[in-house]
């Protein structure tokens, strides 16, 4: 595979891989392949949620961030490790920093709705009562976004030489979180820490994030050669990326690419920016051992076995939102 320094997020059509037609799904592999070894991002269209459901979600969220900070901290439950609920303003910062970033944010889990075990490691989701419309809308997304998961992730099993359905019983009940964010205004940026940013550079935990379309400017990515380049995503579009869990996995074929959400000009501090990550976990028995194929002489074994739950726990108290 030849090294490709992407100039933007690469743009592919979901119904490529689910339309049946084997020339179409073997060129979404392809360029899935040549996305994810090299940048680690793409812009999916056809990923299966509506506009209007866009925007229920939105105005959902709006309006819950919109409450008095005394309101919605009710719905913060420290020992979940904000697992579920609320996390407020400057809670959470990136791995190897101490300043938090300026984002508030919302935390839906899985729903299990069958008879599966797993039920018992999740915490119950926790719903705002002044929003009614916020529970069904975000666990109608969270279904959507899980099932355009679930296809990228039998495009990647392909890919690597796996059976297709390789995910299907690890994700099945998975710990994903539908993440909803608020980035804040800043009426005075002169009284927030000179390194404060809306979201600093990192890595994602998990298998893949899909990512729906924010409502201003101002992620970047990471590219090899050193250079951030913005990621631009089309309305009808989601970013999917790859998380920490699958470049562990894959020995770091797979590109967990470092990305952040960086300020506004001064001049628009004091606006919001929204936006709504769909954090794509498998079961916490997951084996994430890196796979046998992904090892060889130029590429030997870059990470210890651990689990996915393992591996969440040690992030999570990383990110300072877990106790060691």
């Amino acid at each position: 595979m030849s090294e490709i320094l992407f100039d933007e997020v690469p743009s592919l059509d979901l119904a490529d891989f689910t339309s049946g037609d084997a020339e179409r799904r073997a060129r979404f592999v392809n360029q899935l392949s040549d996305a994810y070894q090299n940048i680690g991002f793409i812009a999916l269209r056809n990923h299966g949620l509506s506009d209007e459901l866009t925007q229920r979600l939105y105005a959902a969220t709006k309006a819950f961030f919109a409450l008095p900070d005394e309101v919605k901290q009710q719905y913060e439950v420290p020992e979940l490790a904000g697992q579920r609920g609320y996390v407020g303003k400057g809670k959470e910062h990136a791995k190897g920093r101490n300043t938090g970033d300026l984002k508030e944010f919302y935390h839906v889990g899985q729903e299990v709705t069958d008879n599966d075990p797993i039920k018992e490691e999740y915490p119950d989701n926790i719903f705002p009562k002044e929003i009614p419309a916020f529970r069904e809308v975000t666990l109608e997304a969270y279904q959507k976004l899980e099932a355009a998961g679930k296809q990228v992730l039998k495009a990647i099993a392909i890919n690597l030489d796996l059976d297709e359905n390789y995910f299907d019983d690890k994700v099945h009940n998975g710990n994903s979180i539908l993440r909803p964010i608020h980035y804040f205004p800043i009426e005075d940026p002169d009284s927030v820490p000179a390194d404060a940013v809306r979201a600093a550079e990192h890595g994602d935990i998990n298998l893949i994030t899909l990512l729906m379309g924010a409502s201003a400017d101002g992620l970047q990515v990471l590219r090899r050669d050193g250079k951030w380049i913005p990621i631009t995503a089309l309305p009808e579009q989601v970013v999917v990326n790859v998380g920490d869990m699958l470049a562990r996995l894959t020995n770091n074929k797979l590109k967990s690419t470092i990305h952040r959400v960086v300020n506004p000009p001064r001049e628009l501090m004091n606006t919001s920016r929204y936006s709504i990550p769909f954090f794509m976990h498998p079961r916490s028995e997951m084996d994430l051992t890196c796979l046998e194929s992904c090892i060889d002489a130029q590429n030997p074994k870059a990470y210890p076995d651990a689990t996915a739950g393992e591996y969440l726990n040690e992030r999570l108290i990383e990110l300072g939102l877990k106790k060691a």
